[in-house]
């Protein structure tokens, strides 16, 4: 097995964005392709494994940018100003996942009929809104995902299947915000499921959360459950 990364930078405008790109070179024809959606502190090291974790499945993993090139941080502070912009600016943000999107499509190793996102936090939002406005996407699953719909959500179709992993505690996600989401996923006749996790916090699935008395902590027992959940929804997906 050998995981092959790169870079790939794409354009929204004038503003470059970069992709990280894991295959492994062993598979050898063109596979299905799953996006990252990074946290509140840009495209990280974090994502980037997950790319590679996913490679290792036997997928293409496609760590998205939607902050822009360079903009990356390792203090949630920091970020949350590039975050806060594209919260408010609902359409910019699906705009630079569709563009995401276009530039993970078109890399030779690459299935392009066969997509699929995961995100954290942040990028969990940023994945419920590519299943909002994106017919090509299989599904998407959500960890510790922010569920805050857009401030234009209307009647819509959901296509994708949808896989919410929710700390019950987290407390950027509380109970109702649980249950809007429910209710809009039901509504649009969507393929969705919910795994609740009793006493877990947000960013449950990252070792360096810490810091229980804001409601950020690492759960390695939620972890390994979700990521086993997102191994089975794949495999759903793309069997």
């Amino acid at each position: 097995m050998s995981i092959q990364p790169r870079h790939v930078e794409y354009m929204d405008g004038d503003q470059p964005l970069e992709g990280y790109l894991a295959v492994d070179d062993d598979w050898g024809a063109r596979r299905p392709v799953v996006l990252v959606a990074h946290a509140i502190r840009g495209r990280t090291g974090f994502e980037c494994a997950k790319a590679e974790a996913l490679a290792r499945l036997g997928y293409a993993g496609f760590a998205l940018d939607v902050y822009g090139k360079g903009r990356v941080t390792d203090d949630n502070a920091a970020g949350k100003p590039w975050m806060q912009a594209l919260l408010e600016d609902r359409a910019a943000l699906q705009r630079r996942l569709r563009l995401g999107l276009e530039a993970a499509m078109a890399q030779p190793e690459v299935d392009a009929a066969r997509i699929a996102a995961i995100g954290f936090c942040f990028g969990g939002l940023c994945v419920l809104d590519l299943a909002r406005c994106e017919e090509r996407v299989a599904g998407v699953a959500s960890f510790h995902g922010l569920l805050d719909p857009p401030g234009d959500l209307s009647p819509r179709s959901i296509g994708a299947k949808v896989l919410v992993m929710h700390g019950w505690d987290d407390p950027l996600a509380p109970p109702e915000s649980v249950l809007r989401l429910a209710r809009e996923l039901s509504d649009a006749g969507a393929d969705w499921q919910l795994h609740a996790f009793g006493h877990v916090q947000h960013a449950f699935t990252n070792p360096a959360a810490a810091s229980p008395a804001s409601g950020l902590l690492y759960d390695a027992a939620a972890d390994r459950r979700a990521w086993r959940l997102l191994q089975d929804f794949l495999a759903e997906l793309f069997p």
